[in-house]
């Protein structure tokens, strides 16, 4: 099973922040959209 910052989010698990790190080393995000993509969630 692949995991993707596509994907819903219901939990943080280990395998989606894995998958953040992954998609901002490949330079897919940066921390900054990271950080407000993760901010503007909690939020709701």
């Amino acid at each position: 099973m692949s995991v993707t910052m596509d994907d819903p989010i219901k939990r943080w698990t280990s395998k989606r922040k894995t998958a953040l790190v992954v998609e901002i080393i490949q330079g897919k995000t940066t921390v900054a959209e990271a950080s407000r993509s993760v901010t503007s969630l909690q939020m709701v």
